[in-house]
C-alpha cells in the first residue's frame, strides 16, 4: 500500500493506493490531479515505512511515499515513479495511517476539507481484528472520520485482472467499503477501464452551495421547506489572461497584467471624447435607432419576487426530452427537517406511481431579471440514507423553440426507404457496438468520463511550466479512447461493419464549380418572374430551396453589393443559431433603406430581389411571422411616407404575405395571401 498526502486549495487530500498486479501513475498539476494507468513496472516494494507502526506496531506493508505539503513538481515526479508491490497489503489498515497523518498534521480544524482517497482492487483478505469482528471495525473507523470531519472516496479498479480472485474475498470487501457510505461521508465506485478511472479520481472537489433555499409553494396555504443544488454546471474553460512582459525585470510587484480602456468620440469632430453622461444606448427598431436611458430601461426590467411556485402537474410523457435547457438542479426537502422530508418523499412516491411532472414557476434570486418555467421530476431513493428528491430541468418558452418540420421517411418513394436486408443491417450495426454490453461496465459513463480538452490543457500546462519551448505533444492513449472510436470494438466488428456498407451505395457528390454563393440567385430575376408570370402567382412558385454551407462561414452581415448573396451565406451558417435572425434583421433594414432613400423607383427592383430572398429565407427557417409583419409594416411605413408606389410595384410582381399552404406556422389563409395588395394599397391622392 502507498499512501501520498498533498496539500492544494486549502483542502488536504490523502490517496492511499494498492500497488500490486499494476501501476497506476498520479500527475497532479495546477491543481488538477490526473491519473495513467500503466500495466508493468521495474520495481518491486514489501517494506512498511509509516509512523503507527513505529508507535504502536502492525500496520505492515504500508508506505507513507509523500508527507503533507503543497503539490509541487517533486510530488509530481513522485507520483509518476510509483513502485510496484508484490505483497498484499489491508486497505483498512492504509486507511488508518491516512487518517492519523491528517489527524496529527491538522488536528480538530479543517472539518470537512479533509478527504481520503482509497483506490484498490479490493481482492486480498483483510485481516482479522484483535477484538470484534471487522465491520465493528469499519463502525470505528468511520466514527473517528465523522469525529474529525474527513471524507473517504473508494474507488475499486476491475475488469480484466479481476477474472481469476477469489469471488468470495471481494464480496467482503466491497461490504466492508459499502459499509462507509452508512456509517460516515464515503463514496463507492467501480471502475474496469483506465478511462474511467481517470475520471474517477477528483481532487477538485466543489463544495454544495445551494442556490435556493426557501419554500416550494404548492397553494397560498401549503408550502415546503426546500433547499436547491446545481446538479450538472458546465465547466468552463480556463480563462487566460492577456499578460505584459514591458515591466522591468527588476520591478518583483509587477503585476504584468493589461488594462484596456475606451474613448467614444464624435462622428462630426473625432477630436472631442463624449463623457459618460453625455452617452446614451440606443436600439434598433426597424429603420430607426431608438434611444432608452438608463432609468427607463430600469424601469422596463421585470422584477418578480423570489419564489419557487407549483404551475401544475402533467403527463411525463408531455415534457419531450429535447426541450430541456441549461444546467439540470436538484430539490432537497430542509436538512434536519422532518416534516418537509415526509411531505418531499410523499410527493415524490405519488408523481413517480401516476408518471406525472410538476410544471414551477421559479425565481431562485431576489432581483433576478427573468423568471423560468420548469419540469420537476421525482427522482426516488433506493438507499435509506439518501432521501427522495427532485429534478429540476428549465423548459423553453415559444420564442427560443425552433420547430423544423422535415418530411417522413413514410412519404418517400418506395426506392428510397431501406429494404429488409439493409434494415437488418442496420439493426446489427448498432446492436454490435452498443457502449453498454451486458455485462460489462458501460463505455464513456458521463460520471466518469474526464472533459478531453480541459485534461489536455492541463497537461500542456503542466509541461509548459517545466520545459517553456517544449512542443505540445500527442494526445495519449486514455484520452484517445474518448475523442476517438474505440478501435477494439471496431475491430472485432468489422463483418457487421463490412456487411452495412455492402448494403448501401456509395456514390461520389461531385463538385460545383460554380459559386455555392449563387444559390437562390442564380437565375436573373427578370427571368425567374418571366417564369412566374407563365405559371401563376408567384406563391405557386415560391419552392423552398435547400441552403448550403459551403464558403459561407465568414459572411457576418447583410451588405449592399450583394445583399442576397449575403443574407443566402448568413443563413446557411449553422455554427450558431443567431446567424439566422441576423440575416432577417439586416435584410429588413437594407429593405428599409432601398425604399425611403430610391428616386423615382430606381432601386425598387433591388428592394424587390431582397423581399424574395427574405420570403423564402422565412419560410426555410419556418418564420412566416417574421415576413408577414414585415411586410405588412413596410406597406403601412410606404403610405405614411408617400411611397404608394412601391407598393403598386409590389402588386404587379404578385407579392403576397407566406400562407399556411407554404409554412404550417402561418396564421393567414391562401385567400388572405392573394388579396393582401388589393386590400393594403393605399389610396392616398
Amino acid at each position: 500500500m502507498i499512501v501520498l498526502d498533498v496539500l492544494q486549495n486549502r483542502k488536504a487530500t490523502v490517496f492511499v493506493q494498492r500497488i500490486g498486479t499494476r501501476d497506476l501513475r498520479l500527475d497532479t498539476s495546477g491543481g488538477i490531479c490526473c491519473a495513467t494507468v500503466w500495466w508493468n513496472s521495474a520495481c518491486e516494494i514489501s517494506d512498511t515505512d509509516n509512523e503507527l507502526t513505529n508507535e504502536v506496531g502492525g500496520y505492515e506493508h504500508v508506505v507513507v511515499l509523500v508527507h503533507c505539503r503543497v503539490v509541487d513538481g517533486e510530488i509530481i515526479e513522485t507520483l509518476q515513479k510509483l513502485p510496484r508491490g508484490t505483497v498484499p497489503g489491508d486497505f483498512l489498515d492504509a486507511i488508518v495511517v491516512g487518517m492519523d497523518m491528517m489527524i496529527k498534521k491538522f488536528g480538530p480544524t479543517s472539518k470537512g476539507k479533509k478527504r481520503l482517497c482509497l483506490i484498490t482492487n479490493a481482492q486480498d483478505p483483510i485481516k482479522e481484528p484483535y477484538e470484534g469482528k471487522k465491520e465493528d471495525q469499519v463502525d470505528t473507523i468511520a466514527a473517528q472520520m465523522n469525529a474529525h470531519g474527513m471524507k473517504l472516496e473508494s474507488i475499486i479498479v476491475r475488469g480484466r485482472l479481476s477474472l481469476d480472485a477469489d469471488k468470495g474475498i471481494m464480496d467482503e470487501n466491497d461490504f466492508l467499503l459499502n459499509r462507509f457510505s452508512k456509517k460516515t461521508c464515503a463514496k463507492t465506485v467501480y471502475v474496469e477501464s483506465p478511462t474511467s478511472l481517470l475520471g474517477a479520481i477528483r481532487t477538485r472537489n466543489i463544495a454544495p452551495v445551494s442556490i435556493f433555499r426557501g419554500d416550494l409553494e404548492l397553494s397560498p396555504k401549503m408550502k415546503i421547506k426546500v433547499w436547491v443544488y446545481k446538479k450538472t454546471s458546465e465547466e468552463k474553460f480556463p480563462t487566460l489572461k492577456k499578460y505584459s512582459d514591458k515591466a522591468p525585470p527588476t520591478d518583483k510587484f509587477a503585476t504584468h497584467e493589461i488594462k484596456v480602456d475606451y474613448e467614444y468620440k464624435r462622428v462630426e469632430d473625432p477630436t472631442k471624447v463624449v463623457p459618460p453622461e453625455q452617452r446614451i444606448k440606443g436600439y434598433r427598431y426597424g429603420p430607426q435607432v431608438v434611444p432608452i436611458s438608463p432609468a427607463e430601461w430600469d424601469a422596463v426590467k421585470f422584477k418578480p419576487e423570489k419564489s419557487v411556485k407549483l404551475l401544475g402537474f402533467t403527463n411525463a410523457s408531455n415534457i419531450m426530452r429535447h426541450y430541456y435547457m441549461k444546467d439540470v438542479s436538484i430539490f432537497i426537502a430542509e436538512p434536519g427537517n422532518a416534516k418537509a422530508t415526509l411531505a418531499i418523499s410523499a410527493l415524490v412516491r405519488a408523481m413517480k406511481e401516476m408518471n406525472k411532472v410538476a410544471i414551477l414557476r421559479c425565481v431562485f434570486k431576489q432581483g433576478q431579471s427573468n423568471v423560468v418555467v420548469g419540469a420537476l421530476t421525482p427522482n426516488p431513493s433506493n438507499l435509506e440514507n439518501i432521501p427522495d428528491s427532485f429534478y429540476f430541468n428549465v423548459l423553453p418558452f415559444a420564442e427560443d423553440v425552433r420547430e423544423f418540420q422535415f418530411p417522413s421517411f413514410s412519404n418517400f418513394p418506395p426506392s428510397l426507404q431501406p429494404n429488409e436486408r439493409q434494415q437488418e443491417a442496420a439493426d446489427n450495426l448498432v446492436m454490435r457496438l452498443d457502449l453498454a454490453p451486458p455485462g460489462k461496465e458501460e463505455a464513456l459513463q458521463p460520471d466518469f468520463t474526464p472533459n478531453p480538452v480541459l485534461e489536455r490543457f492541463y497537461r500542456v500546462l503542466e509541461l509548459k511550466s517545466k520545459k517553456p519551448d517544449a512542443h505540445v505533444p500527442a494526445l495519449d492513449q486514455t484520452l484517445n479512447r474518448i475523442t476517438e472510436p474505440d478501435s477494439e470494438l471496431l475491430s472485432q466488428n468489422k463483418q457487421v461493419i463490412g456487411e452495412f456498407s455492402k448494403q448501401f451505395e456509395l456514390k461520389e457528390n461531385p463538385k460545383i464549380k460554380k459559386s455555392s454563393r449563387r444559390l437562390w440567385s442564380e437565375k436573373s430575376l427578370s427571368s425567374h418572374m418571366n417564369e412566374v408570370e407563365g405559371a401563376g402567382d408567384v406563391s405557386d412558385n415560391q419552392a423552398v430551396l435547400s441552403i448550403k454551407s459551403e464558403s459561407s462561414g465568414k459572411v457576418d452581415k447583410v451588405g449592399n453589393l450583394t445583399p442576397v448573396e449575403d443574407f443566402e451565406a448568413m443563413m446557411a451558417r449553422r455554427d450558431s443559431a443567431e446567424w439566422v435572425n441576423k440575416a432577417i434583421k439586416d435584410m429588413k433594414n437594407l429593405i428599409f433603406d432601398l425604399v425611403e432613400n430610391s428616386y423615382e423607383g430606381n432601386t425598387y427592383q433591388k428592394a424587390l430581389n431582397c423581399l424574395l430572398a427574405l420570403r423564402k429565407g422565412c419560410i426555410l427557417e419556418q418564420e412566416p411571422k417574421q415576413f408577414n409583419d414585415f411586410l405588412l409594416h413596410l406597406c403601412k411605413f410606404c403610405s405614411e411616407k408617400y411611397l404608394s408606389s412601391f407598393c403598386k410595384f409590389l402588386a404587379s410582381k404578385q407579392m403576397m404575405l407566406i400562407s399556411k399552404t407554404e409554412a404550417a406556422d402561418s396564421d393567414v389563409t391562401d385567400e388572405e395571401a392573394r388579396s393582401f395588395l388589393v386590400k393594403t394599397e393605399p389610396a392616398l391622392e
